[in-house]
């Protein structure tokens, strides 16, 4: 079944690539990559070294062997998975420019065929856990960063909860009017925080410059090898240093390849590097610091401001994560996974601009949940980090794949090169596992519940599919009956929706049988999705005739396009197909959808298909159809 995505686009022209940036243009990209693609990883500092050591002390001393074990951990963690793994190798699997994990389930389709269930179980797995991720993120962010609060004056500690849910709803409450007049402004706040974190980190070091050899992997092996489950445990917490790493893959669209490895390797990565190293010297100097590291780096007088900033920085990674989201959800719909829902474009000239309410009130309640049941930073520690070890894992599989069906690499050498970072992910993943007791199980909960909605959205299609087309006519067959018989003709134009090319819409059946009329033009109109993330206009619309007055019409539309089907016909008149919106009628079957005892799927799940059915977006607001000429066909139908 063909799966694709409402809104309603602005008049710029959403399919145009973009041209290759000169110089002016690469540093205003690479610039703006700073808020988009590091906010979140650029938060982590704020929490990630104090659970670390936390967890490796279980509640006793932090010496200096663990301060120089964590630390290593972290760097060789920033060097190994975000370096190497993604800024050097999976940015190179890109679908004509765009990224993420859906991108990369499209990419491995194409080459293995779009039978493989288990490409698609890892594209389900991978977005379902990104949302979980996408929860988690606001809340724990937002909570380090107004905890701050405290270090000024324990007086402010009853308020963090209420201030951070005020934040929260805040953010989630502005997403409707679009992010388009502040997002200029992301770029150079975090450019400023990633320069105030280096500067903190410097400021320290020569507290105890012998934090410096931290930079040898050696200490964090020997802390590993020496501590047991409490070195695994903390191994977990090492972990959250890199979250936020995705974001580099999932949004290169967005900004290209060269910018977002320049701002890593310049800027980002040294930044985070002086700031995690002076909070170890810190340590090393006083280890009773160890109850918020990050913003002791900072004098008294610069606290509140440094508090400010945080918060900033924390809203900022939380909107990249909430804007990810929507763009996410806007894939699943026109990949088929998941139903039409309501997509509103907030900007005419941004691409990436979207706000999908339904998804975005979602996450506010969860958000909210989260923030009143953890109501720390610390416990919200546990339930981080097993969202995207999952996505991190699903990653380096289904690159595997891409590597070596799509890229063509022999399989040893595809083998041989994912091997390593499947291990370096399977350890983090493990690390994380032991975390589910203490809060680990909720965004498994919350993957395990969208996999299960993605599968039954999919697995409903296909039934339906299968059943219309055991009843079906061939489209040819019943355009050579009626050009033999032909029925009483009226004048103007009739586009008949249909999933299926090759057989006759139900549509134009009921029209026959119970109006025994046919139009002057007949097009038999099926809206395609590609495994491209856009498509030119000059590959847009397909027309082929199949007699006096049928034509079979296939417009194709990238997994990141919302489709306008008026503007895609009227790009058939180059074609010689005149096509008048005013003379036209648009005919849509509307299916009732039953339980069946005897269906493919059990009926606790066909009633789960037919209430995600019924939740979806009108199919004329989602092809952007004018509703007065619609015409709705209803069909019965059991699953």
């Amino acid at each position: 079944m063909t799966a694709t995505v409402s809104g309603q686009a602005g008049p710029a022209d959403l399919t145009a690539q973009p041209a290759p940036p000169h110089a002016s243009g690469f540093w205003t990209l690479t610039l703006g990559s700073l808020g988009v693609v590091y906010g979140d990883i650029g938060t982590s500092p704020l929490y990630a070294l104090k659970e670390s050591l936390s967890a490796a002390a279980a509640g006793g001393t932090v010496s200096r062997e663990m301060v120089f074990g964590i630390v290593s951990l972290i760097l060789w963690a920033l060097i190994f998975i975000v370096t190497i793994k993604y800024v050097l190798f999976i940015l190179r699997a890109d679908n004509n420019g765009e990224g993420g994990t859906l991108t990369l389930m499209a990419l491995a389709q194409r080459a293995m065929g779009h039978n493989v269930l288990t490409i698609t179980l890892l594209g389900m797995v991978g977005a379902a856990l990104f949302y979980g991720d996408a929860i988690i993120t606001p809340a724990i962010s937002v909570l380090s960063a107004v905890e701050g609060l405290k270090l000024v004056t324990p007086a402010f500690d009853p308020y963090v909860v209420p201030v951070s849910l005020a934040i929260m709803i805040g953010l989630f409450a502005v997403q409707s009017h679009g992010t388009a007049r502040v997002a200029a402004w992301f770029g150079p706040i975090t450019a400023v925080w990633f320069a105030l974190m280096a500067v903190g980190g410097l400021r320290h070091i020569a507290d105890d410059s012998s934090i410096l050899a931290a930079i040898s992997p050696t200490y964090g092996i020997a802390f590993l090898a020496t501590h047991g489950k409490a070195g695994l445990l903390a191994l977990g917490a090492v972990f959250l240093a890199v979250t936020g790493a995705e974001a580099l893959y999932a949004d290169m669209g967005h900004f290209g390849r060269r910018p977002i490895q320049v701002a890593w390797l310049g800027f980002v990565l040294p930044c985070l590097a002086l700031n995690y190293l002076g909070q170890g010297a810190l340590l090393l100097d006083d280890p009773d610091k160890i109850e918020n590291p990050f913003f002791l780096l900072y004098p008294d007088w610069a606290l509140l401001p440094m508090v400010g900033m945080a918060t900033l920085a924390t809203i900022i990674a939380s909107q990249a994560v909430i804007t990810g989201a929507f763009s996410l959800t806007q894939q699943a719909i026109q990949l088929g996974l998941l139903p039409r829902m309501q997509i509103r474009w907030t900007s005419e000239t941004e691409k990436g601009q979207i706000y999908v309410p339904r998804v975005n009130w979602l996450l506010l309640a969860a958000v909210l949940f989260l923030v009143v049941i953890f109501r720390s930073s610390s416990a919200l520690a546990h339930a981080y980090g097993i969202a995207v070890t999952g996505t991190m894992v699903v990653t380096a599989v289904m690159a595997f794949f891409v590597a070596w069906r799509f890229w063509n690499w022999p399989f040893w050498l595809a083998a041989t090169v994912i091997t390593p970072f499947l291990l370096v992910d399977t350890i983090f993943l493990a690390a994380n596992a032991l975390k589910i007791p203490q809060g680990g199980w909720m965004p498994l909960l919350v993957g395990a519940v969208l996999v299960t909605l993605m599968m039954t959205w999919r697995q409903g299609t296909r039934i339906i599919i299968d059943k219309t087309r055991k009843v079906d006519v061939p489209l040819s067959e019943l355009v050579t009956m009626l050009e033999k018989s032909p029925p009483h003709r009226v004048k103007g134009t009739a586009v008949f929706l249909t999933s299926d090319p090759e057989t006759a819409p139900a549509a134009l059946l009921h029209n026959l049988k119970h109006n025994k009329i046919l139009h002057e033009q007949n097009a038999v109109l099926t809206v395609q999705t590609e495994d491209a993330p856009r498509i030119s206009d000059e590959e847009r619309v397909k027309i082929e005739p199949i007699g006096d007055s049928f034509w079979r019409i296939r417009l194709s539309y990238g997994y990141m396009e919302t489709p306008n089907i008026p503007r895609g016909l009227v790009l058939l008149r180059k074609q010689g197909f005149k096509f008048d919106i005013m003379a036209t009628s648009f005919f849509l079957s509307r299916r009732s959808i039953r339980p069946s005892a005897h269906s493919g799927m059990p009926l606790w799940q066909d009633k789960i298909f037919i209430s995600l059915a019924k939740s979806a977006a009108d199919a004329t607001d989602f092809f952007q159809i004018p509703t007065g000429r619609v015409v709705e066909v209803g069909t019965q139908v059991t699953v």
